[in-house]
């Protein structure tokens, strides 16, 4: 299992937002690269980003601070955010980007998805991002109407091989990961799956770790590792 520290952009910025509330904002640093070796230095192998105005807005907005990022660190990266076309797919990849995380598409688009993992295989990822076990959609503003694990089983059959499964009621509330979720959507779909949302100690990534046989793969910390709640190369070593 890996730990992936999250790097969350808006408006150029590294930020956290909590439940995913636009309005409940808080800027961690002006300089994201600065984030991304940080968390490189403490040995982070992979890193997960987030463009929260390209969520927003439906496209890709943080082209020039992902650049930074990668012109920074050496460590590859996944990059969610906006991105609803295969030519946001592509032009994402060709930044460089190891794996292109897809979110609302998932729900308004399946075709899109299909051919995504037809043309790209492993370096596609679909994050499912669920209030109450229903999917959410457009920056976890609406309901998609369909359940997570529904979603999921659907895009197993497409051959995507890595789900990013957020409870959206747990994001950025240090109240501890949804890991009875997590597991039974791993269980369920057949997909990997990275649980996020809620990480706030050590305790989240032991009780993780443990249902590795499950089918989890990965943990994204997000607020724990800026606040200090969770130390990141610690959490490296017990997912290790």
């Amino acid at each position: 299992m890996i730990v992936l520290p999250a790097i969350d952009l808006r408006n150029g910025k590294c930020v956290r937002l909590y439940k995913g509330d636009f309005a409940q904002e808080t800027v961690y640093s002006t300089a994201p690269e600065e984030a991304a070796l940080r968390w490189e230095r403490e040995g982070a192998e992979f890193l997960h980003v987030v463009d929260l105005d390209g969520a927003l807005a439906g496209k890709p907005c943080n082209g020039a601070a992902i650049k930074n990022i990668l012109s920074n660190i050496h460590i590859p990266i996944e990059v969610g955010g906006g991105i609803r076309t295969l030519e946001a797919i592509e032009s994402t990849l060709n930044l460089g980007v190891s794996r292109v995380i897809l979110g609302s598409a998932a729900v308004q688009n399946r075709s899109l998805v299909k051919e995504a993992c037809q043309r790209y295989g492993e370096r596609i990822a679909v994050g499912i991002d669920a209030k109450d076990g229903i999917a959410a959609i457009d920056g976890w503003g609406i309901s998609g109407g369909i359940s997570a694990i529904a979603l999921a089983k659907e895009l197993s059959s497409y051959g995507l091989e890595t789900i990013i499964y957020t409870d959206i009621a747990r994001d950025g509330t240090l109240s501890g990961v949804n890991v009875e979720a997590t597991a039974k959507l791993a269980l369920e779909s057949g997909v990997r799956v990275i649980a996020s949302g809620g990480v706030r100690s050590l305790e989240d990534i032991h009780a993780l770790k443990e249902r590795e046989a499950d089918g989890i793969i990965g943990v994204i910390a997000g607020k724990s590792i800026y606040e200090g709640t969770l130390s990141l190369s610690k959490a490296i070593a017990a997912a290790r």
